[in-house]
């Protein structure tokens, strides 16, 4: 489970880059509630998504060439100098950084082995989402991948996760991660990792981080999501022990998904 009590290798940033950010701010606002608070003048037209007055997740203009629209998860780490160094090592690449946000914070984008864009957040002033694990805010993330196995070693090694295996019918394997010292069978778990089927790779899916916003009604928002302009990738489904989960891919392109969580 999500919180804002950051630690080293969980999620405590999340931002969206689309060429339309005014459509982007009535597309978030019509399906979540999202206002949308500029940054400073100098921010190149980045600002924050806010939910009753907390920031929820950043978004901003296109700016890496040949970028394309997406969500991206970034990861908490005390100094993304030295993981920068252990991202390249690993086997993965620096796409940008690491630099500055002004007082904000320090921040570097990473690929990984497998392909999957990802990013790190060093706290400054800003230690990351002022709400997550709330009605809609991020409350998991969750990597589909080419390389299971190899995206696994990646992480344990870059961020130090704690990971498990779950067996979830056939040879589908769901592995949860955790942050270093923590049981990622309890809910310490933030992130889910899944081995693409052969019928995605044969189809050309890419490894991709996606995140998950919590809701009440995970038909309602799927279908105000649709009604704006996205498209259904998974509709509303049941998940057993689980919740009740949908896929979606929002008029720019970036993949979202939601999910009412069973009780507990």
């Amino acid at each position: 489970m999500l919180t804002t009590q950051y630690v080293p290798g969980a999620p405590n940033w999340l931002d969206l880059g689309v060429p339309d950010m005014d459509a982007a701010v009535a597309f978030y606002g019509g399906v979540f509630g999202w206002t949308f608070r500029p940054a400073v003048p100098d921010a190149g037209g980045y600002g924050f998504f806010q939910l009753d007055g907390k920031t929820v997740a950043g978004a901003g203009p296109l700016t890496e060439e040949g970028a394309r629209p997406a969500w991206t998860v970034y990861f908490h780490t005390p100094d993304v100098d030295a993981l920068a160094k252990s991202v390249e090592q690993a086997g993965g690449t620096v796409r940008f950084g690491p630099c500055d946000v002004f007082t904000a914070g320090r921040l570097a984008g990473f690929t990984d082995p497998t392909g999957a864009e990802f990013a790190a957040w060093q706290a400054g002033d800003v230690p990351g989402m002022e709400l997550a694990g709330a009605t809609h805010a991020l409350c998991w993330t969750e990597l589909y991948t080419t390389d299971a196995a190899a995206a696994k070693a990646f992480y344990r090694s870059v961020l130090a996760w704690e990971t498990t295996d779950h067996k979830m019918g056939g040879d589908v394997v769901y592995t949860i991660a955790s942050p270093a010292g923590t049981d990622p069978s309890g809910d310490a778990g933030h992130a889910g990792l899944m081995q693409l089927a052969p019928d995605n790779l044969a189809a050309g899916s890419t490894s991709e981080w996606h995140p998950y916003f919590a809701v009440e009604d995970c038909d309602a928002v799927a279908a105000a999501s649709t009604e704006r302009g996205a498209t259904a990738i998974l509709p509303p489904t049941d998940a057993e022990g689980i919740g009740r989960l949908a896929m979606l891919r929002d008029p720019f392109g970036a993949v979202y998904a939601l999910i009412k969580p069973d009780p507990r």
